[in-house]
C-alpha cells in the first residue's frame, strides 16, 4: 500500500467516526467530486438519518444534476432537490468578487429549513484540506450558517478523495472539477440567464466534441475557451479550431478564442489581489473569517 492510499485510509477512519458522532446530517450534494464522496459515506456513518441536498438553480449546470441523480441511483442515497432564488438577489447578479458568498448563503438558508423541518442535527458541505489555499467567499457563509465541512476536518486533500472514490467505484472519481456556471462569468459583469444559458450550452457542445477539461468563460460577446494541456492540442488543430469556432457563434457569440494558458480553476480570479490566498475574500469585502471556499 502507497503511503498515499494508507493517509486516505486512516483519514477516511477519521471521517466515519465524525459523522457518526453527528447522530444526522443533511449533505449539501451538488453532485460534483467531494460532496458525491461526502454524501456516499455519510450514508455509511448514519444511514437513514443522513439526507443529499442538491440546490436547483439557472447556475446549477444540467451535466452537474445528471451526476448527481447517477450517484443517488447507484448508491440508493436518500436524496431531495431543493430550488434556490439566488439570481433575485440583486448582490448575486451584481457579481461582485463576493458572489459566491451570497449564493451559498441562500443554498444554505434553504437547507437550514429543511433541517428543522426533517430534524437534523448538521449540514455538511464538501470543502476538503486543499480549499484553505483558493478564494471562496462561500466559505464564510457557511461559517456564519454553522455549516460543517468534515472533509476538511477529517484533513483530507483532493488527491485523497478522487482515490478513495474510486475504491467505492464513484463515477464522479475521475470528473473535471465543477463549478456553478456563474463562475464562468468576469466579476462587475453582470450574472443574467441568457449568459448562464449561452455558458452551458457552450460546455455542452465541447463535450459532443469529446472534451472533458474545459470551460467557456463569457466576456460579453467574446467567448474565450480554456482545455487542459492534454487537450489543447487537439482544440487547437486547424480542423477542430474551425468547428469550435462555428459551434460556439451558433450560441450568439460573435468572437471564439483558445486560451494559450489553458483550463485552470478559477481563472477569473487572477484579476484579483488580496493578502493571501488562504482569505476567502477579495479587497473590499467586510470579513476576518478565513478558509476554503468557491472558485
Amino acid at each position: 500500500m502507497s503511503h498515499l492510499e494508507e493517509s486516505a485510509a486512516e483519514k477516511e477512519r477519521r471521517l466515519l467516526e465524525i459523522l457518526a458522532s453527528m447522530e444526522s446530517a443533511i449533505v449539501a450534494f451538488s453532485g460534483g467530486v467531494d460532496s458525491a464522496y461526502l454524501a456516499v459515506v455519510a450514508q455509511q456513518a448514519l444511514g437513514e438519518r443522513s439526507l443529499a441536498v442538491t440546490g436547483e438553480s439557472p447556475s446549477y449546470p444540467d451535466h452537474q444534476r445528471r451526476m448527481a441523480l447517477q450517484v443517488v441511483e447507484k448508491f440508493r442515497l436518500k436524496h431531495r432537490f431543493v430550488h434556490t432564488e439566488e439570481i433575485a438577489n440583486p448582490e448575486y447578479v451584481a457579481n461582485h468578487p463576493d458572489r459566491c458568498f451570497h449564493c451559498k448563503n441562500e443554498l444554505y438558508t434553504r437547507l437550514k429549513a429543511v433541517s428543522a423541518e426533517g430534524g437534523f442535527r448538521f449540514i455538511l458541505d464538501g470543502a476538503n484540506a486543499d480549499d484553505r489555499m483558493d478564494f471562496r467567499p462561500g466559505r464564510r457563509a457557511a461559517k456564519l450558517l454553522g455549516v460543517r465541512s468534515p472533509l476538511e476536518e477529517a484533513a483530507l486533500t483532493k488527491a485523497e478523495i478522487r482515490l478513495l472514490s474510486e475504491k467505492r467505484d464513484l463515477p464522479t472519481a475521475s470528473e473535471p472539477a465543477s463549478a456553478c456556471l456563474a463562475s464562468r462569468v468576469p466579476y462587475e459583469s453582470p450574472i443574467t440567464i441568457q449568459k448562464l444559458d449561452q455558458v452551458e450550452r457552450g460546455e455542452e457542445a465541447l463535450r459532443r466534441l469529446g472534451f472533458r477539461h474545459m470551460r467557456v468563460r463569457h466576456h460579453d460577446s467574446l467567448a474565450r475557451l480554456e482545455f487542459a494541456p492534454e487537450e489543447l492540442a487537439r482544440a487547437l488543430a486547424p480542423e477542430m479550431r474551425a468547428i469550435l469556432a462555428a459551434e460556439i457563434k451558433k450560441l450568439g457569440y460573435r468572437y471564439v478564442t483558445i486560451d494559450l494558458e489553458g483550463y485552470r480553476t478559477g481563472s477569473l480570479n487572477e484579476v484579483l489581489e488580496w493578502p493571501s490566498r488562504s482569505e476567502s475574500r477579495a479587497p473590499g469585502i467586510p470579513t476576518t473569517e478565513k478558509g476554503a471556499g468557491s472558485k
